[in-house]
């Protein structure tokens, strides 16, 4: 019979609701984040005879969490996730690797008597900024990205010329809705930049490929949305994107003596076409292990 063995593994503490305000001026700032803490290494003693002497409490790491916030503070998530990691693989004997993953949820000052108040705030109702940070003793990886970025083009879109079977009703369409809920990541093969700044001209680049490109399928759009996100930001090797199909069916009226052209619309939320692409650099550097997720198993 064969031996069975301890394969991978890896615990941490995922999700600490991590807020930071910032009070050094009358004009307060807000950062607020959700935080996934992940630690990897020799930790087979407490898996196979409980033994604990090598573990870090999970507890442990949401404190760690929460003094972090506190120093040396949150400038960007790509920064905190960076001090973080490198603290748990530098500090703590026992530990080979950590993946920090962190959103954050934006917030816009209220008006009031048009003028942006010093400290209230709204939840930003778009997208979430996304960061996976890892960090071991071969270097550091960042993935910098977004999540829930629900964007919808009213035409400039088909899909035509498909496959069909004997089960195949679906009409093909040179004039639909197309929208999404996208959530896109990109590597960087450096752990120096202007988080910020690029965040900010990734996510025009996205906005605006599904804006103008005549698309003939989702998928289409996907390869063109990472390519013009590549071909700006030599230091991103390469750009993952996830796009559930938000189908919107034209409502059939006749029933009413009424003419639908491409009018009325039924939002269907499911099921849905699932459409994922990979666009990346025919040199780009191997990712180690930057796509080794905190909530999800290990490749």
């Amino acid at each position: 019979m064969s031996d069975i063995i301890l394969g991978k593994n890896q615990y941490g503490k995922a999700e600490n609701r991590v807020v930071r305000i910032y009070r050094d001026s009358p004009r307060h700032e807000i950062r607020d984040l959700n935080v996934s803490t992940c630690l990897r290494g020799d930790f087979s003693g407490a898996h196979l005879t409980g033994d604990q002497s090598q573990v870090l409490p999970t507890d442990s790491q949401k404190q760690t969490a929460y003094a972090y916030a506190k120093q040396p503070g949150i400038t960007t998530i790509e920064e905190y996730g960076l001090a973080l990691a490198r603290h748990f693989v530098d500090d703590v004997e026992p530990v080979a690797a950590a993946r920090i993953e962190i959103d954050e949820y934006a917030w816009e000052r209220v008006v009031v008597d048009g003028t942006e108040h010093d400290h209230t705030w709204i939840r930003k109702g778009q997208e979430t900024r996304t960061a996976a940070v890892t960090v071991d003793a071969d270097g550091a990886w960042i993935v910098g990205g977004l999540k829930d970025l629900v964007i919808l083009k009213s035409t400039g879109s088909e899909f035509a010329g498909f496959l069909t079977d004997e089960y195949t009703v679906l009409e093909p369409t040179h004039d639909r809705v197309m929208a999404t809920s996208l959530i896109a990541q990109w590597r960087f093969t450096t752990t120096d930049a202007d988080w910020d700044d690029i965040y900010t001209g990734v996510k025009a680049h996205l906005v605006e490929q599904f804006a103008v490109l005549q698309s003939k399928a989702l998928q289409q759009t996907l390869f063109h949305m990472g390519k013009a996100v590549l071909e700006s930001y030599p230091m991103i090797a390469e750009v993952r994107l996830s796009a559930p199909n938000k189908h919107h069916f034209a409502y059939d009226l006749s029933r009413f003596g009424l003419e639908n052209n491409n009018e009325v619309f039924h939002a269907d939320d499911r099921p849905y076409g699932l459409i994922q692409a990979t666009v990346i650099r025919d040199d780009a550097p191997p990712p180690g292990p930057a796509w080794d997720l905190q909530q999800g198993w290990l490749a």
